[in-house]
């Protein structure tokens, strides 16, 4: 369903003056994936390392400077804005934050309803029949159309979040951190929501997390990023199992465990460029070191 190849991002650096036009900070380098539908692709990896721009970027929110973004065959890079903007129904995005993502002065069924209102226009009725059976399915209650973002709590927004995305029946939905402002016990109800909608409806999806735990029991296959690359791509168990670049044997040494005895220890050498001492300057291909894992490590060599 979704293949890119080549993917770059940078942004200029900005100075006390104005913004340098010589200089840049790449946010995505050279990144390349694959995603099937109704399948789930894990992006974990430290703030900063390139996971919400490489997600914008792929629906075209942020435009990358090269690489290919193909979807169902189609390069989305390189079509018009009429095109892109029919192609939109199919993939829609679940912003991180559930304050900032909803407008304070529309009400719920006007946030809910919008996608609807710009890509399939409909009667009054059929709009709001519509907006309440979708309430429904992420548990609320249609009683709830007429209320503002501020009369809500942070899951109760998460939850109008995704239902705006969902209203389209996207084949595709870049999740960013769906669950990370929400405590354990409205995190499993979001997820067992998400869980539903692919079930459902076979939504393929790109799940964005700092929680390893999390991303391994929701993902097919999870990817590894490190300042604007992936450096490492595995199925769920095989990564987290037999984890084999060192930067990935940080993340997981970091994880909390839930029982002392069952604490990871951390590489005993300092795990990534420019600390690595077996790294030579030269970056490292990523290559299949086993069957479906791929990692991006100068050990991995031949």
């Amino acid at each position: 369903m979704l293949q890119v190849e080549h993917l770059n991002v940078s942004f200029s650096l900005p100075t006390r003056w104005g913004w340098r036009t010589h200089k840049s900070y790449r946010a995505v380098d050279d990144v390349g994936l694959t995603l099937a539908s109704g399948e789930t692709l894990g992006i974990v990896g430290e703030s900063g390392s390139g996971k919400t721009t490489l997600a914008r970027s792929i629906v075209r929110l942020v435009k990358p400077q090269s690489g290919t973004v193909r979807f169902r065959g189609v390069d989305i890079l390189t079509l018009p804005y009429t095109e892109m903007r029919r192609l939109r129904e199919k993939m829609q995005i679940i912003f991180q934050d559930p304050y900032a993502s909803l407008n304070p002065r529309m009400t719920l069924l006007d946030i809910v309803a919008e996608p609807l209102d710009i890509c399939r226009p409909c009667t009054k009725t059929e709009r709001e029949d519509c907006v309440s059976d979708l309430l429904k399915q992420v548990g609320l209650a249609p009683e709830m159309l007429m209320r503002y973002p501020h009369e809500l709590s942070g899951g109760q927004r998460q939850r109008i979040g995704i239902a705006r995305a969902m209203i389209l029946r996207p084949e595709l939905v870049m999740a960013d951190e769906p669950v990370s402002a929400l405590d354990q016990s409205v995190q499993s109800q979001v997820m067992e929501l998400l869980s539903e909608f692919r079930k459902k409806f076979h939504v393929g999806y790109l799940f964005i997390s700092h929680d390893l735990a999390l991303v391994s029991r929701f993902a097919d296959r999870i990817a590894v990023m490190y300042r604007g690359r992936i450096i490492e791509e595995a199925a769920s168990r095989s990564l987290l199992q037999a984890p084999l670049h060192p930067y990935t044997q940080t993340l997981l040494a970091a994880t909390p465990a839930s029982h002392p005895k069952a604490r990871r220890s951390p590489p005993a050498w300092p795990p990534f460029t420019p600390l690595c001492g077996h790294a030579p300057n030269e970056r490292p291909h990523l290559v299949e070191a086993q069957p479906g894992h791929r990692v991006s490590c100068h050990l991995m060599g031949d």
